[in-house]
């Protein structure tokens, strides 16, 4: 498993606007292109972040080379400022799960 994780910090007037963007239109269609198993959306204040789980490194890899540019556009054409993004992929070593 890989995580692709992205956390963005949001201005204040944005944050109800950016949440609905990211619930009703980015994830459903980044979760479309097939590339990731799960996706969480969390909150902490008004810093978010977004984890999507790949199976492996080659479907991140299909994901950056094949989709990113095009939903970092959408979203760049809804948010052109306001919210600053960091994104990072972390190797999932293990992961444990209550019975």
């Amino acid at each position: 498993m890989i995580t692709y994780e992205i956390t963005a910090t949001v201005q204040a007037e944005l944050i109800e606007s950016y949440e609905n963007y990211m619930i009703d239109r980015h994830i459903p269609h980044l979760m479309e292109t097939g590339c990731f198993a799960t996706a969480i959306f969390s909150r902490n204040n008004a810093r978010y972040r977004i984890r999507y789980e790949a199976h492996d490194r080659e479907a991140l890899s299909r994901y950056l080379k094949e989709h990113a540019s095009r939903l970092r556009d959408d979203f760049a054409d809804h948010f052109p400022t306001g919210i600053e993004l960091s994104r990072d992929t972390w190797d999932v070593l293990t992961a444990f799960y209550s019975e």
